[in-house]
């Protein structure tokens, strides 16, 4: 039987204090609070470990992306296509920077963006793909890259819920063109908000650089090549600050130990699951040989949203905080209003209607993932009956990355 009364939160963000703590009176240099010595760490983990010629850090994945659009220096006409399913900055950078946001359907047993359906919206107006990692597991990249190389498109990976996960043994954010990662609160490594993009294809390296100085040629002056400091181009400023490096880099150099227990959790409930599944309760997450994926979230996709409402309610009542994800963006306000009515992604809108998130952070116990298993077995075992579900509001609206 469940413990009683525990309360369990949705999630609690990796706690690094203890190696920051160290960090601060060790090694860290409060003469350079941006673009030190851990900045340069961080920096380092991702060229080495993911192969990419730049990275640049942000302060959120948000601002990644953003930058990301304006390299693609985007004209009236172009067209960029995003799986529906996907957090709002995923569309709304390349909104933001002039592009028409065309919307793909999910696959159907994956919130991932459907191939199939991708190829069918490709026209001489696209000028690059958006490839979201939705849970850290990946569509078949091979096909994807091949037929974005085919048709001389430009594909931007969203890894923001990627780190330390792989396609083929191939770290997700080495793919595309250009990716972006997210080290916000909600995911496997955090230091509060943060983000970075990787420059994989080196003709964007140089711009990128301008651009995150604000549009000047900072770089090459501070490096002798210009006898001058102005200003060339468009910008903005992107940076991440050190005291935020500081906190993100112990858990990079610990990243395979945290996405272990993660992914063990993950499996955990998987196995525990299963049963229900069989039974026809709900479906779990679909993996295939080539995906090894980080821990970062478990859901599970019940037959109805009036259902996953009720299930829920009931967590809720039992002191757990589960959740649901996204609205489908083809039917949000914005893009309605601006480009009408859509025709419907079934796919993606039954994952916005029924897909149901469970805990899942590094500190979870045994005994607190346990009590979630049995109030769902619970939930399911006893009698139908009719619930009225009580409004379910969306999590606090954060900017996620």
């Amino acid at each position: 039987m469940p413990v009683p009364n525990l309360t369990i939160p949705f999630n609690v963000p990796f706690d690094a204090t203890t190696a920051f703590n160290k960090i601060l009176t060790a090694s860290f240099d409060a003469t350079k609070l941006f673009s030190g010595a851990y900045a340069s760490r961080v920096r380092a983990h991702f060229k080495e470990n993911y192969h990419a010629g730049e990275v640049i850090l942000t302060g959120a994945c948000t601002r990644a992306l953003e930058l990301a659009a304006l390299l693609l220096e985007l004209k009236p006409g172009d067209e960029v296509i995003v799986p529906a399913y996907t957090y709002v900055s995923s569309a709304n950078a390349f909104e933001l920077f002039g592009a028409k946001v065309i919307f793909c359907d999910s696959l159907p047993d994956s919130p991932n963006m459907d191939i199939r359906h991708l190829e069918k919206l490709i026209t001489p107006k696209t000028k690059a793909v958006v490839v979201v990692h939705y849970a850290g597991i990946s569509v078949d990249m091979d096909k994807l890259v091949r037929m974005i190389r085919e048709r001389g498109l430009l594909l931007i990976e969203d890894a923001a819920q990627g780190v330390h996960a792989f396609y083929k043994n191939k770290p997700l954010g080495s793919f595309g063109d250009l990716a972006v990662l997210s080290f916000h609160e909600t995911k496997n490594v955090t230091c509060g908000q943060g983000g970075a993009l990787l420059i994989n294809n080196p003709k964007f390296t140089d711009r990128a650089i301008v651009l995150k100085n604000v549009g000047t040629n900072r770089h090459r002056f501070f490096l002798g090549l210009e006898d001058k400091y102005t200003w060339i181009d468009s910008g903005s400023v992107f940076n991440l600050p050190e005291l935020c490096c500081a906190y993100l880099y112990p858990q990079l150099a610990n990243v395979a130990a945290i996405t272990q227990k993660r992914v063990q959790l993950w499996q955990q409930y998987y196995d525990a699951l299963l049963p229900l599944a069989e039974n026809g309760h709900f479906t779990l997450p679909t993996l295939h040989k080539y995906n090894k994926h980080n821990g970062h979230i478990f859901y599970i996709c019940l037959k109805s949203k009036n259902e996953r409402d009720q299930v829920l309610q009931y967590l809720k009542k039992g002191g757990v905080t589960a959740t649901f994800h996204y609205a489908g963006l083809h039917q949000s306000p914005y893009y309605t209003q601006k480009y009408g009515e859509q025709p419907p992604l079934p796919n993606a809108e039954k994952y916005a209607d029924q897909l149901l998130r469970l805990p899942l952070y590094a500190t979870l116990t045994s005994t607190e993932q346990e009590y979630v298993l049995q109030l769902l077995k619970k939930y399911f075992d006893r009698p139908k009956r009719h619930i009225r579900p009580e409004p379910v509001l969306r999590e606090k609206t954060v900017v996620s990355g």
